[in-house]
């Protein structure tokens, strides 16, 4: 197991490595110059000599790629991501600052989801083709519909006209306010989680129809064993490796659910901070939320893949 680990740790250098020169190019084609934006903005003549002084003042004055290994530099031998271009800032402070508020809002949406779709998942496919199943098969059909930024963007506007209610504006952290707090995130989980949770659901519910006719099911069915004790015991737990499998491959999609969810309930989390910086072409912050996005959708799947032996006694980590 620990050689295993290993193994896969040193595999995320050259990953990220690959990733970070991917972002760090990708965020300069951007359309537009944040050289004519500051100059815009400042009310200064677009002059070449101007033009000049503010890309070096800025760093930008290098070729992009001495300007990366500066970059990537300052992050192996000092942790440090730069600073910010407008605001002179450390990255690193405001990714601190930023981070918890995406984990919890990403943590809460992926409890609500699996909440959601697992136990409905196993209770379409243990009474399948029954009323409840319709019912459940359809929910999830709908929810694969529904993008979730429409549902956001309703529970925002309609429940203001209909009945003056809108969720607060004003962020409290949970260290000031747990319950304010989870108030306030709790409506952008749900949604969040529920768009999650409808793929999750029908591979659930495909999973568990798939086991349900093994032989070893049938047998314990002619055991006598109840039917809790079959499912959650004999049936659920090798149902659920597929389903693992899935909830790594979402963690991307669960990221940029919530980059929206943060603009549309104004939550000051890493998504918000990523698109104020892309209107800004604030390059250091973009690249440095892309590399912590990066590696959390890394160390993501590698929990993933750890997960299986817990699941399954067979599986062996070598």
């Amino acid at each position: 197991m620990q050689a295993y680990i290993a193994r896969r740790l040193l595999a995320l250098i050259p990953t990220l490595f690959f990733a970070s020169v991917i972002v760090f190019v990708t965020v300069r084609l951007i359309p537009g110059d944040i050289i004519d934006l500051m100059m815009s903005q400042n009310d200064i003549s677009a002059g070449k000599k101007d033009r000049e002084a503010l890309q070096a003042a800025l760093g930008l004055d290098k070729p992009m790629y001495i300007q990366y290994f500066h970059w990537i530099g300052a992050i192996l031998f000092s942790g440090d991501m730069g600073k910010s271009l407008w605001q002179n800032t450390p990255v690193t402070e405001q990714l601190l600052q930023r981070l918890p508020v995406t984990f919890e809002l990403g943590l809460l949406s992926l409890l609500v989801a699996l909440s959601v779709a697992i136990p409905i998942g196993v209770y379409s496919a243990i009474r399948q083709d029954t009323a409840g199943d319709y019912v459940t098969r359809s929910f999830s059909i709908l929810m694969l519909a529904v993008p979730s930024f429409w549902l956001g963007t309703l529970v925002m506007v309609f429940p203001a006209i209909w009945w003056g209610w809108s969720p607060q504006i004003r962020f409290v952290p949970f260290t000031q306010d747990p319950i304010q707090n989870l108030s306030q995130m709790i409506v952008p989980s749900i949604i969040l989680g529920c768009s999650l949770s409808a793929i999750t659901m029908r591979l659930t519910r495909t999973m568990m129809l798939e086991v349900l006719r093994q032989d070893y099911v049938r047998t314990a069915w002619a055991k006598g064993l109840s039917e809790k004790l079959v499912v959650m015991r004999h049936a659920l737990r090798n149902a659920l490796i597929p389903v693992v499998t899935l909830i790594g491959l979402q963690a991307p999609i669960l990221i940029g659910g919530a980059v929206i969810m943060e603009q549309i309930f104004v939550i000051p989390g890493m998504g918000l901070l990523l698109l104020e910086a892309v209107s800004q072409r604030d390059y250091p912050i973009i690249t440095g939320v892309f590399l912590v996005v990066g590696l959390a959708v890394m160390v993501i799947n590698l929990i993933v893949d750890l997960s299986y032996g817990l699941l399954d006694p067979k599986v062996r980590y070598r």
